[in-house]
């Protein structure tokens, strides 16, 4: 039990110390000054469904929190596409989970690093990219790219630390829901829902 525990303690430092080093390494892409929180990765894995047979578009999985959360709900790693600009998080990610399906490049410009999945339908896609670190216009380009990606009615989750939402409403086809917000989250986040207007 104690080797257990002690395995676990270095585990969490190690995640901890990985996610630290991409901030300073990169930090316009890293949003925040700790990893995201079992609770809130649990409560954005929830908008998944394992069952639809499409595959989950995860943007900026970061050290991997929601990633686990998503496999953990019962989305099968070879069904989690999970696209990451940092290269440390990428080492980190390829390591601690093999299987999943890890793409290394931007978000911004999905189609080509997607390449081969370019045309691929998702279930719905779960974001930890730091949005407010982009202009308006780059946020809003992207929404609309991946809300192409996914069935009518289907959601783009995205967690942010700002009080609104970091795509504000009336710039295009969307429409824009608080999903809620996570107080266990250090610091805490808002997350916001949007999907395909009409």
């Amino acid at each position: 039990m104690r080797q257990h525990l002690q395995q676990h303690v270095a585990d969490k430092f190690s995640r901890k110390l990985r996610f630290f080093k991409g901030l300073v390494s990169q930090p316009k892409t890293v949003g925040a000054i700790v990893p995201t929180s079992v609770y809130m990765a649990r409560r954005m894995a929830s908008v998944a469904n394992p069952k639809s047979g499409l595959p989950v578009l995860e943007l900026g999985p970061g050290t991997g929190v929601v990633t686990r959360a998503l496999l953990r709900r019962g989305v099968a790693p070879e069904n989690l596409v999970a696209v990451e600009y940092s290269p440390e998080f990428c080492r980190h990610l390829r390591d601690e989970l093999p299987a999943v399906r890890l793409i290394r490049g931007d978000a911004f410009r999905l189609d080509d690093t997607l390449g081969a999945l370019r045309t691929a339908r998702f279930d719905c896609v779960i974001s930890g990219i730091p949005l407010l670190n982009f202009p308006v216009e780059s946020r809003v380009r992207l929404l609309e790219d991946v809300l192409s990606r996914i069935p009518r009615g289907r959601p783009f989750l995205q967690f942010s630390y700002g009080p609104s939402s970091p795509i504000p409403p009336g710039h295009g086809h969307y429409s824009v829901t608080r999903f809620g917000i996570e107080i266990r989250n250090i610091p805490p986040a808002q997350m916001w829902m949007y999907r395909r207007a009409g």
